[in-house]
């Protein structure tokens, strides 16, 4: 049987991006239901290898540094001023003073640009919980030294949780509880003083805790070989590990 709840991988990059190798972006898809979820470097021209932009039902921001959200801003002139005939602004789903971010870069004269035209702006606070078609998207404040949320994205049957970027938090634990699908960034090759990203071996922690059924890492920092991450977290997750490799579609049930 095929699955229709799919996550897509569009890119994990992490500072920035490679060639062939976009910075953090996913596509999560149930049905006629898509959502794009974190809009890294190089996620929109991936974005469109399966869905239109006028086609995206909502967009989510777990957090502005540019490798989450940096594309926001072409996908600003591909809605206003290209060839994108939108129905209504995109619902978009970010941290406190998204707007005002988006605005401050975009604005090139005394006349603030219009972000609202392009995007229906909300924004996330602790427990923040929005219904998007088919897709149940629940987001949790989580430890990243600046406005960040994790989220978990369920349909009746099935749930996926994505960390974001995260130090390992109780918000982000307490969200994967019982999750089928844990979608864990370890950007740090070893503790770092400031704790602001998991390691391999707490992304494997995180998801035990938690008793995810399956656990994907991603976000892996430029220190460490991706297959090394996924090789360190099954010392300390004893279900199915998997990286998210760019391009990489997994269903979801």
């Amino acid at each position: 049987m095929t699955s229709d709840f799919l996550l897509t991988v569009l890119g994990c990059a992490a500072p920035y991006p490679g060639v062939d190798d976009p910075c953090s972006g996913y596509l999560v898809s149930s049905g006629d239901t898509s959502v794009w979820v974190d809009a890294g470097t190089g996620t929109l021209a991936e974005l469109q290898r399966h869905v239109r932009l006028d086609e995206v039902d909502a967009i989510w921001i777990s957090h502005l540094h540019a490798d989450h959200s940096a594309d926001l801003l072409t996908a600003y002139y591909a809605a206003l001023f290209a060839d994108i005939q939108l129905p209504a602004p995109i619902p978009l789903f970010g941290p406190p003073g998204t707007a005002d971010r988006l605005a401050h870069f975009l604005t090139n004269s005394s006349t603030r640009s219009p972000v609202e035209s392009a995007f229906e702006i909300h924004e996330l606070h602790d427990g923040h919980q929005v219904q998007v078609g088919a897709l149940t998207l629940t987001s949790r404040a989580v430890a990243h030294g600046v406005p960040a949320f994790a989220l978990r994205i369920e349909t009746a049957e099935t749930s996926l949780v994505y960390s974001g970027d995260t130090a390992p938090c109780p918000n982000l634990m307490s969200l994967a509880e019982g999750c089928d699908v844990l979608l864990c960034e370890a950007e740090s090759a070893q503790p770092a003083p400031e704790r602001v990203h998991h390691t391999p071996e707490e992304a494997g922690e995180t998801a035990t805790a938690a008793q995810a059924s399956r656990l994907i890492v991603t976000h892996v920092g430029r220190a460490l070989p991706r297959d090394q991450a996924a090789t360190r977290a099954a010392t300390r997750f004893a279900g199915p590990v998997d990286y998210a490799a760019p391009g990489a579609t997994f269903p979801l049930a």
